[in-house]
């Protein structure tokens, strides 16, 4: 599927717009490559353009990527995001590796998100332009290229932590997507590597310093760390534990990875680009949200505000639970205790940092764990077991969805505020307006001048619509601000 031939895109193009770069490909037919928006080389001519919505489509028309632009570290496109929360949903799990099986695989995927394999495909055909085991394979393939590129990885550790079955079927798609062999792209000797240090690309404006402060009053000390304007924590994949830090760049994030178990790599990055949010289309959501007069100065004040998302589903309803049941800062001082009681030990060779000791365990490690020293009541002790119990029968294909968001919702004493705080941040739900929050009804001052019921917040919240969790990170957002400056 090609773009409308419309000169907006090849003014886009020809202005090298960051304000597109990942809503849109050009394909070069004088060439065969596909590029950015963004891209060095000398514009081509109107007649020689082919736009797509996505990497995938233009690669499916038989372009190949662009050496110097590098598509690999465009951010996901998102200019669909809130049109269809399917394909939403779809990709995250294909970024989780839902389709690592091949075309066998998109039957299972549909029947996941609850549709037919035809209603799925016509979905992503509409939206992206290719079906959705394209979609697998050129993010396979890219993020391989990305790690040819940026890390010292081997050429076989590279395929086996992109997804290819064999080396053989790794060199086969180079040769015929880039005309030559890996190797060949790799431009510059490079040492072993004792981290994989990647660049997560974003479409700016970025609040680095808003999502910080978001995460550093969550952090559980001993899991993660924030110092020198990086975050840090431990993460664990099977047996494999190591850790992840991140730093800001220039339109992008810098994220170092410490994992023995390199299959990893491909879903750690997507869990780190989730809990970033970074495919979100800041700019497109704060023009639909500064409609709104009371919201239109935070927007002002904080143009690229994130809504965070989680790292670990499990993990996530944990601390959504107690959050709602003791509050954010007790709930910090909690499971701080928890998981120096049942997580796993992480040393500083694994790690490369003293302050990282443990990961935050699993739900089979919290049954096993006595919680009588954490100074939580029965009910509350029988809530989190419970939500373990539900956790532990579904192991490796626990998955943030409905279906999942149904069950937490079940189990007695996990209340509304807690799932739709899950919801906002594990199933990255843009449309979720958690309006049991405390910290959300104090900030109705902030935006009125006068506190708002919450009926009558909801009501007006109906014109926030896709966007209410972005709405309400900003209200949440200037209510930390104004207790800071209170205090």
């Amino acid at each position: 599927m090609t773009l409308p031939a419309d000169p907006i895109c090849y003014r886009a193009l020809s202005t090298r717009d960051v304000r597109f770069d990942g809503r849109l490909f050009v394909g070069v037919t004088s060439t065969g490559v596909y590029c950015r928006p963004i891209c060095p080389a000398r514009t081509p001519k109107p007649q020689n353009c082919r736009f797509y919505p996505s990497a995938a489509a233009a690669q499916e028309a038989g372009f190949r990527p662009c050496l110097r632009c590098r598509p690999e570290v465009s951010p996901d496109a998102a200019a669909w995001r809130g049109t269809s929360s399917t394909v939403s949903r779809a990709l995250a799990l294909i970024a989780e590796g839902a389709l690592d099986g091949g075309e066998s695989g998109v039957k299972a995927l549909a029947e996941r998100l609850g549709m037919g394999e035809r209603q799925l495909r016509r979905l992503f055909d509409h939206h992206l332009g290719v079906p959705p085991i394209s979609v697998a394979q050129t993010r396979r393939v890219l993020f391989a290229k990305q790690l040819i590129q940026e890390t010292s990885l081997s050429m076989t550790k590279i395929a086996e932590a992109s997804g290819f079955g064999s080396v053989r079927r790794f060199n086969d798609a180079f040769k015929n997507l880039y005309r030559r062999s890996p190797r060949e792209l790799r431009t510059r000797r490079r040492v072993a590597p004792s981290a994989v240090t990647l660049h997560l690309g974003y479409r700016p404006p970025y609040d680095w310093d808003g999502i910080l402060s978001f995460l550093a009053a969550r952090a559980i000390e001993g899991m993660e760390s924030l110092t020198n304007n990086r975050y840090a924590r431990v993460i664990a994949f099977d047996e494999a534990i190591g850790s992840v830090e991140v730093a800001p760049g220039r339109n992008c994030l810098i994220a170092t990875i410490r994992i023995s178990e390199v299959r990893a790599l491909l879903s750690i990055v997507a869990r780190l680009r989730a809990l970033f949010d970074l495919d979100a289309d800041v700019e497109a959501i704060g023009a639909d949200l500064k409609s709104d007069k009371g919201l239109a100065p935070l927007i002002a004040r904080r143009p690229g505000l994130r809504a965070p998302g989680a790292w670990d589903v499990f993990e996530q309803a944990v601390r959504s639970f107690l959050d709602q049941e003791i509050g954010v800062c007790a709930a910090r001082t909690l499971a701080r205790k928890l998981v120096a009681l049942a997580g796993t030990r992480a040393t500083a060779d694994v790690t490369g940092r003293e302050d990282l000791t443990h990961a935050f365990p699993t739900p089979a490690q919290f049954l096993a764990a006595d919680p009588s020293s954490l100074a939580l009541s029965r009910a509350r002790v029988q809530t989190l077991r419970a939500l373990a119990r539900v956790a532990d029968v579904h192991k490796r294909h626990l998955r943030a969805d409905h279906e999942l968001l149904e069950r937490l919702s079940a189990l007695p004493g996990f209340g509304i505020r807690a799932a739709q705080a899950w919801a906002q941040r594990a199933l990255r739900d843009s449309d979720v307006f958690p309006i049991a929050d405390a910290a959300l009804l104090r900030s109705l001052v902030v935006v009125k001048g006068r506190p708002l019921s919450p009926k009558v917040l909801l009501e007006r919240a109906e014109a926030w619509r896709p966007w209410r969790a972005y709405a309400a990170q900003h209200l949440r957002t200037a209510d930390a601000e104004t207790r800071s400056t209170h205090e």
